[in-house]
């Protein structure tokens, strides 16, 4: 589905991408773990159109998604989440979900559908639709992010540190909501810095170091990696 090869970006004279090349299979939850600063964000920016690399391609479903807008890569089929929680302060929860229907052109009934079943998923949000959402909790705010990107009904769902600031229980909510996404046909491709988590829900997993891919595997191996084991899950 998305194929990234080569991508460069540049901070001034800084290279924060050196050449990074990724995929993600259509159907899969695809995991990007590494420390702060090692170009995660920047990566993921620069695939949805909201930072412009310098070098490289990104291909998207056959299409060349390179360099373009935000809004033309939205077009596209790619929803990102960013990593801090962008709601709609005055608008109710209802009403900032249906902002991510805007560019649809499916019937009110097909919508409203939609809806309601992401709400068997969240049904949190479902208790609080006529509420202000600058008035929710933070973890609230984050499923509102997330239900709000999946109403846009995208191919390909970017997730980017969804557990930042959130209270454990918040945390542990989000990593089960992850795999019932998947199981609705929704491709992920996530950032997180709770790399346990992140790839125990994942099918493969990359590791960034400093701008590069220092390693690939499934998920699952990755897990047991000694090196992975000790740099981002805090053993010895």
């Amino acid at each position: 589905m998305l194929q990234v090869r080569e991508l460069e970006h540049k901070y001034g004279a800084i290279r924060s991408l050196k050449g990074v090349s990724l995929e993600v299979n259509q159907g899969e939850v695809v995991a990007l773990i590494g420390a702060n600063g090692a170009g995660k964000t920047t990566l993921l920016r620069c695939i949805s159109g909201i930072l412009k690399p310098c070098a490289g391609s990104i291909v998207f479903e056959g299409t060349n998604i390179y360099g373009l807008p935000s809004h033309k890569v939205a077009k596209h089929g790619i929803a990102q989440v960013l990593e801090s929680r962008h709601v709609f302060p005055k608008l109710t929860v209802m009403e900032n979900i249906q902002m991510g229907a805007f560019l649809r052109r499916d019937s009110k009934e097909k919508i409203d559908g939609e809806i309601e079943r992401l709400f068997e998923i969240f049904p949190r949000l479902k208790e609080r639709v006529s509420q202000l959402a600058g008035t929710l909790s933070g973890g609230e705010q984050q499923m509102l992010v997330m239900v709000r990107a999946m109403i846009s009904n995208p191919r390909l769902l970017i997730l980017d540190e969804p557990s930042l600031g959130l209270a454990p229980i918040f945390i542990d909510e989000i990593f089960h909501i992850i795999p019932r996404l998947q199981q609705m046909g929704s491709t992920i491709l996530l950032v997180e810095q709770n790399a346990s988590m992140a790839l125990a829900v994942a099918d493969r997993g990359y590791v960034m170091e400093t701008g590069s891919i220092t390693l690939t595997d499934t998920g699952a191996n990755l897990l047991e990696n000694d090196q992975v084991r000790k740099l981002y899950l805090g053993e010895e």
